[in-house]
């Protein structure tokens, strides 16, 4: 908040009441050593002005360095609509209402997310958003092992090229109920499908694949979707939905479709923000709605013939029935799913297939430009879309570093993660990155290269 409200004679009422003589005296619980004797590193109290003054020069010693990182958190051209509509009183500091005849706006809005998610997935029904892409696809593991009743397996099989950080998540989420995540190495930058043949006739709950994988490269996912429902499987599609513009979506993956989608919704009009907050999305089918986390929101007719918007198929004692509940999830990023909303019906499907053709058509020129140089090269033969690897013949992290320097964000280092690809580099030009940046990127590259030689 933006002060405080208690002055020394509410809190001398309070202590009153409590029977306690100081603050410090209702925490007395908490062992001595494990109390902070202060914040040192803080000065003394500044006014408002100098406050201003303070963080717009720390502002600027940030500088403004060109980004080409993505690894899941895209630096996406956000329209100057999105977050005047969206930061108005209305939505700004509307929570998501319990009763929900109590705010019809915040609810239509939601639905109208809802709406747009499923026509980008192909799929029938989403929720009203959860925290973030990690939580995301943990969520929809464990509907996976819920809905799969022809499976007694608590296995979720999950290609090797999802996002390292939703796979640890998840598997932190998951191992207090049991469930485990069994990896399919990689080939060629791409699920190994000779690993996947070896598993068949294997009870599964699910197979999970992101498309575009985190490594920039387009899965084969119409044989991945078939071989988990040939095997009894559900089959979850981690997806970025800048990416949906251009590419078939889940619910068209393979004979049947994807069961589940989940992903990253900060790609639409949210910008990176230092990490957060995001919002997650969830969508799947009908036949399996009914374990579903979360919140939906549904439209309807009152007793005139009027429409109005209500949550739906779960009752507020959802939250609040432990282990019988679908799942712990009792809000949602209603702000962000605010502007994800607005963004989406700023640009519409033509808009977004713009933003995303024009990403790839970036990527590829950067690719081109730096595997020119010597000693870069990438080392995939699949397509890609929005960001692509590139090995190095030295380690990563002090390219970085020497590129930081020269106010350039060069990529993600994906030596920790992925060891087996050497001084791998994950690079990505969004819509944002004209040609003069790519080719001072490039330049910078040359000169980092040069000197170290």
């Amino acid at each position: 908040m933006p002060f405080i409200p208690h002055t020394d004679a509410d809190v001398a009422a309070m202590l009153a009441v409590t029977g306690t003589s100081s603050c410090a005296d209702l925490f007395d619980e908490i062992p001595a050593p494990l109390r902070m004797a202060g914040l040192q590193a803080i000065g003394p109290a500044l006014s408002e002005a100098e406050i201003s003054r303070l963080m717009q020069s720390r502002a600027r010693a940030d500088g403004e360095p060109l980004c080409f990182i993505g690894a899941g958190a895209y630096d996406h051209y956000v329209p100057a609509a999105v977050w005047d509509i969206a930061t108005r009183g209305e939505f700004y500091s509307a929570y998501t209402p319990y009763q929900a005849e109590a705010s019809q706006g915040t609810l239509q809005v939601i639905y109208e997310f809802q709406t747009m998610l499923a026509g980008l997935t192909g799929l029938d029904v989403s929720n009203a958003s959860l925290y973030d892409g990690a939580t995301a696809f943990a969520e929809a593991c464990l509907m996976a092992v819920r809905a799969n009743r022809r499976s007694k397996s608590r296995r979720i099989l999950v290609a090797r090229s999802l996002h390292p950080y939703y796979r640890e998540v998840a598997t932190v989420m998951l191992r207090g109920q049991g469930i485990s995540l069994q990896e399919l190495p990689l080939q060629d930058g791409c699920c190994d499908h000779a690993a996947l043949a070896a598993l068949s006739g294997k009870d599964f709950a699910a197979v999970a694949v992101q498309q575009p994988s985190f490594l920039g490269n387009l899965e084969q996912v119409d044989a991945l979707t078939d071989w988990a429902h040939a095997n009894g499987a559900l089959a979850i599609a981690v997806v970025n939905p800048t990416a949906l513009a251009v590419l078939r979506p889940p619910g068209q993956w393979g004979a049947e479709g994807a069961d589940i989608a989940c992903g990253e919704g900060q790609p639409l009009g949210v910008p990176m923000s230092a990490g957060g907050p995001y919002v997650g999305f969830l969508v799947c089918r009908q036949a399996i709605v009914r374990q579903m986390p979360g919140r939906i929101v549904g439209r309807t007719l009152d007793l005139d013939g009027n429409p109005g918007f209500t949550l739906t198929l779960q009752a507020r004692e959802q939250h609040i029935r432990r282990s019988r509940a679908t799942s712990n999830i009792c809000t949602n990023q209603g702000l962000v799913a605010t502007a994800a909303t607005i963004y989406m019906a700023l640009l519409g499907a033509a808009g977004l297939r713009e933003v995303a053709q024009s990403c790839h058509a970036n990527t590829r020129e950067l690719v081109s430009q730096l595997a020119a140089l010597p000693g870069i090269s990438p080392p995939f033969t699949q397509p890609y879309f929005h960001e692509a690897v590139l090995q190095l013949d030295r380690p990563v992290g002090p390219v970085l570093d020497a590129l930081s320097r020269q106010g350039v964000l060069g990529g993600f280092d994906l030596s920790q993660h992925y060891p087996e690809l050497g001084n791998a580099l994950l690079v990505c030009a969004t819509e944002t990155r004209g040609s003069e940046d790519i080719r001072a990127y490039a330049a910078s590259m040359g000169e980092v290269f040069g000197a170290a030689a």
